[in-house]
């Protein structure tokens, strides 16, 4: 068996791949037909025209449901380790989930309004998927040094934790540098600026501003990572739980009903309710 068989770590290794894949893909594209400068733009800048938009904003959908399904069975495996007893962890994981969720919903937000389109949705949506995302590490974080050295090692809880410190600084100098450069350019549509000259004022700010995102992005792939060992313990399956043996809402053909089982019949697939 690969290991990307073993239990569900397919999910975070498919977003951590995919994800990674919605960033390079635009950017090259961008590159080539001449839309960006080559030297480190806005992620954003790189889904802003077409057809590159048209791929970034398809991948980056397709990124958030891989977030949400990772979160979610980050979510069920955190509330089955833990147990009924701890309802602190319970909650905290809980919103967890919900907080891990907003930020994917900001991914969607962020891919299909464009800054050049719209900025003001698009802000929204950088806000929702950057700040939601940096609180959901953090979360995760505080669940993982609870978690250790019982249910899994402290060198994890470290890792995630440094992951965390590496978001915050990114969005810390990600936002002074934008802060700065904004400042600087009184007067000029930055958010349709898309090609910069060295040199030129707020040149310097710009850069640290546009690496300081990347940075940022790469820690959420990062953190995403660590997930991958952890979901290889995890199996899920769903229960189908029948009430009738027919879907109408009356009694309909009952002496053909008469040949089912007094009792419901069941299916059982693997996807939703959680086991480790």
């Amino acid at each position: 068996m690969w290991w990307f068989q073993q239990g569900m770590c397919f999910l975070p290794a498919a977003l951590v791949v995919w994800t990674s894949a919605s960033f390079i893909f635009p950017y090259i594209t961008a590159v080539v037909l001449r839309h960006v400068d080559p030297f480190v733009p806005y992620i954003s800048d790189t889904g802003t025209m077409a057809p590159e938009r048209c791929v970034f904003g398809i991948m980056m959908d397709v990124s958030a449901f891989l977030g949400m399904a990772t979160m979610y069975v980050r979510y069920k495996q955190v509330e089955a380790l833990l147990g009924v007893d701890d309802l602190k962890l319970l909650r905290l994981n809980c919103i967890g989930l919900w907080v891990g969720w907003t930020s994917s919903f900001g991914m969607c937000v962020v891919a299909n309004f464009q800054k050049t389109t719209l900025f003001s949705m698009h802000l929204v949506g950088a806000i929702l998927t950057f700040g939601f995302g940096a609180l959901y590490i953090l979360l995760q974080s505080v669940l993982s040094y609870y978690m250790q050295p019982h249910i899994h090692s402290r060198t994890i809880y470290l890792l995630r934790l440094c992951i965390g410190f590496w978001t915050l600084g990114s969005i810390i100098s990600m936002f002074i540098s934008s802060v700065i450069m904004y400042t600087s350019l009184i007067g000029v549509d930055v958010p349709r600026k898309l090609h910069w000259t060295p040199g030129e004022t707020g040149y310097t700010a710009h850069i640290i501003s546009t690496i300081s995102e990347w940075f940022l992005a790469f820690s959420f792939i990062s953190f995403f990572l660590t997930y991958i060992r952890d979901f290889q313990k995890i199996n899920l399956r769903a229960e189908v739980d029948l009430q009738s043996s027919h879907l109408y809402d009356w009694t309909h053909r009952h002496n053909a009903a008469s040949h089912h089982n007094s009792r419901a019949p069941s299916e059982v697939s693997p996807l939703l309710a959680g086991t480790t």
